[in-house]
């Protein structure tokens, strides 16, 4: 199938589509993982953006749905220099997508694209599979909305509550779009897991006498989740709060901290961060927005810092029993993993 994606800045490309014929408009983002494609495109975190891979070969292994990370791809299309037709293993990429009713488009220069982005950062884009008009794909991405207008999180957030037993610690969980792994790292350490919509009011929450409120992460902009936001600020001070990428950017603005969209974010496997005491931990990350540590109030310290760039990169504050971090600890991204540092403390933090 011919396919085109357009930018705003009145670029396009022209590829070979795959999956089924349609569009889809949002903001480009660049991912540098070298494998866990499906776990990238199955992240609720990529909701309302078009995925692109750095890495020249996507699909090799085929797709292998128990480590998916959400029911389904929650990108709205995925962009490709080469599609591998023949994996190795399991069900190939391209069919998924055709059965599943998704977009994607291959055999496009992934790198310029990528630099592209670097140097003039994130931009809106559409993707038409089935058609190669490239005014039409430039249009399309022109009218697509800002991310920082878009409220995402109610599109993947649960619709009702739900329960998963254990015999420990009774945690309540603010689901803003929660990947599977984190409620399997939490479950590993025997959490009694209560799980909440995101507009789930404060006192509704409370009524299951919780030990610790955990804060997923989530799409788009902070700011425009406002119900989370005032949640969280209820529960300050009251129980232990901790967060996850998203959920680390909510308990900043619940703090009255404020947060800012970076020019192309972290996306990968692959950023270093340095934790208070010197020690490096190369880490996962999908995030397009940081917190600004010199907003924090006092009390507040910040833990974790990306080596690259100087962002932010997890905070806390004992006083108040608060204990975020911007990077994916349960995304299990190498030898030197960041799941045990940071999920084992969470729990010795909690009385």
């Amino acid at each position: 199938m011919k396919a085109v994606l357009g930018l705003e800045d009145g670029d396009s490309v022209v590829g070979e589509g795959f999956g089924v014929e349609g569009s889809c408009a949002g903001e480009l983002v660049f991912c540098t993982t070298m494998t866990g494609y499906m776990e990238a495109l199955t992240d609720p975190s990529y909701n309302g953006q078009i995925l692109m891979f750095t890495y020249p070969l996507i699909g090799n292994y085929g797709v292998d749905e128990k480590n998916f990370q959400s029911k389904g791809v929650k990108a709205l299309g995925c962009v490709l220099r080469e599609l591998c037709r023949v994996p190795s293993g399991g069900p190939a990429l391209g069919p998924y997508f055709e059965r599943n009713g998704l977009l994607g488009i291959t055999g496009i220069d992934t790198r310029r694209l990528t630099i592209k982005c670097r140097e003039k950062g994130t931009m809106r884009a559409a993707l038409i599979v089935g058609d190669d008009s490239r005014e039409e794909a430039v249009d399309r991405a022109l009218s697509v909305p800002l991310i920082t207008e878009m409220d995402l999180v109610g599109e993947v957030s649960c619709k009702q509550p739900y329960h998963i037993p254990g015999p420990g610690k009774r945690i309540a969980v603010l689901d803003l779009g929660i990947k599977k792994n984190m409620l399997v790292s939490l479950g590993r350490r025997g959490a009694d897991l209560h799980v909440y919509p995101h507009d789930t009011p404060h006192d509704v929450i409370k009524a299951c006498k919780p030990d610790a409120l955990f804060i997923s992460n989530g799409p788009g902009d902070p700011k425009r989740a406002v119900a989370p936001v005032e949640c969280v600020r209820e529960f300050v001070g009251e129980i232990p709060v901790f967060g996850i990428c998203f959920g680390n950017q909510i308990a900043a603005l619940a703090l009255g901290g404020d947060t800012y969209k970076l020019k192309f974010g972290h996306r990968g496997t692959n950023q270093p961060v340095r934790y208070r005491d010197g020690s490096i931990y190369i880490t996962t990350q999908n995030h397009g927005f940081s917190v600004d540590g010199e907003s924090l109030p006092e009390g507040c310290t910040v833990s974790y810092m990306n080596v690259n760039d100087g962002t932010l990169e997890g905070f806390e504050n004992r006083d108040l029993g608060i204990f975020c971090v911007q990077f994916h600890p349960e995304a299990h991204g190498g030898p030197l993993d960041t799941e045990e540092h940071y999920f084992d403390e969470m729990f010795r933090r909690i009385c």
